[in-house]
């Protein structure tokens, strides 16, 4: 049985489109996988500080030994998963802050990134990750795709520190109508079936 780590970003609670499609496909694989939940968005960590930096780097003191246990449970609860499922809204073009806040503390040098003269190495290959987007407006394509800064930027990220088995799931044009809204739900939800049906999230 895989470990399933799930992020949740969504400041909206139950009325997140996120939320409620990550739930659904949580509900497809039943109890074939054990699911560890990180709610970043109902439970914010602190944005990234002088203190969280100190404590990347071995000070002293109690807010920088703070920072870094905090940091070293992260990064344990994401070394653990086989896959990795992240609930990322768009926010004014990018991800949420609290979501910034969680790899501002994953993605730390020496533990899940090294560097070396010809550039970054990252220490978390073989990792999976389903990223659930939703978006008010349409930006996976045409004149809006220039606008986009949460997409590239979450596969930035998970790229630094090894991970490049990514999918994408989209739920696009929710504030346009609702019948958009409506369509494009239920074909991120028949998407996200299919992973989990396909076993995307358990096979070896």
């Amino acid at each position: 049985m895989q470990n399933i780590l799930v992020v949740q970003s969504s400041v909206l609670g139950d009325a997140s489109a996120s939320r409620g499609l990550i739930d659904d496909f949580l509900t497809t694989l039943g109890t074939r996988a054990n699911v560890t939940t990180r709610d970043v968005g109902s439970n914010p960590l602190p944005h990234l500080s002088g203190a969280t930096l100190g404590g990347f780097s071995g000070a002293d003191g109690p807010e920088a030994t703070a920072e870094r246990a905090l940091s070293d449970e992260l990064i344990a609860e994401l070394q653990a998963a086989d896959v990795l499922v992240i609930g990322a809204p768009m926010y004014n073009f990018g991800i949420t802050s609290n979501l910034k806040s969680w790899f501002d503390r994953v993605l730390r040098a020496g533990v899940t990134f090294h560097y070396t003269a010809e550039g970054p190495v990252g220490h978390l290959s073989g990792k999976r990750v389903i990223v659930v987007e939703t978006r008010g407006g349409f930006y996976s394509e045409g004149d809006g795709k220039a606008l986009d800064a949460q997409e590239p930027h979450i596969r930035a990220m998970l790229n630094f520190i090894g991970i490049t088995d990514i999918t994408f799931v989209r739920a696009e044009r929710l504030a346009i109508s609702p019948e958009a809204r409506t369509e494009s739900l239920a074909a991120a939800a028949d998407e996200l079936k299919k992973l989990g049906a396909e076993g995307f999230a358990l096979a070896a």
